[in-house]
């Protein structure tokens, strides 16, 4: 699903984001990234995501190489990435069903499908009773879930999630990675990105961990005793 070999980013005026990474995501895997602020963490999400794209190396997502994508397939890759941002970025002026909507609409996809698939992902995340509010009128957790949704409506084989719970408290983060665990329960592959050690560690699941710039750990879940 994921591979990345060898891959570096470097930024104008000397930054180096990433440096010689290499790692391999398999299909259905849920694997957190971790690291201090700083680290790379965002920085690599946004080259799977193809937000930016790398300096060196090879970056493989879903079958393609994406060092070697032409602009214009950007958005067909993207098609196939749900992204999950910390500080939710919801349109305001528009209202809950509009916002997880937007994918779908830009997919081109008929009025009935949307209308179908944007129910059924706010059902999910149970917020359908919420469809026609404006995001000002959530709490923080129910925009988060709201951003969840948008990421999985066009139902992606990737997520991406970067610090998703870093804005609430420990209850709300732990029903946010509860449906990020029913998404992996039916195939979705995961990477999240946290500083939330103790969630982590609750989740049992692989942990690839970065500082300034470099994958220094990636350690398998262990089996329950």
């Amino acid at each position: 699903m994921i591979h990345f070999d060898n891959v570096s980013k470097r930024y104008p005026g000397g930054h180096t984001g990433l440096s010689n990474v290499s790692f391999r995501i398999e299909p259905e895997e849920m694997v957190f990234l971790t690291g201090h602020s700083g680290a790379g963490k965002s920085t690599l999400l946004k080259l799977i995501g193809l937000l930016e794209r790398s300096s060196g190396g090879q970056v493989h997502v879903n079958g393609r190489n994406l060092t070697r994508l032409k602009n214009r397939k950007i958005p067909y890759h993207r098609r196939d990435v749900g992204m999950i941002f910390q500080d939710h970025r919801l349109l305001h002026d528009r209202t809950v069903f509009d916002n997880v909507a937007l994918p779908l609409v830009v997919s081109g996809l008929g009025h009935k499908e949307i209308g179908r698939r944007v129910r059924a992902a706010l059902d999910k995340v149970g917020l359908l009773y919420k469809e026609k509010e404006p995001p000002a009128t959530l709490s923080g957790g129910e925009q988060q879930r709201v951003g969840i949704a948008r990421a999985v409506v066009s139902k992606p084989p990737l997520l991406l999630a970067d610090e998703p719970t870093g804005n609430l408290d420990p209850d709300l983060s732990r029903e946010i990675m509860d449906l990020f665990s029913q998404f992996n329960q039916v195939g979705v592959t995961l990477l999240i990105a946290t500083h939330d050690i103790e969630l982590i560690n609750r989740m049992n699941k692989r942990i690839l961990t970065l500082s300034k710039g470099a994958l220094t750990g990636d350690s398998q879940a262990e089996d329950p005793a």
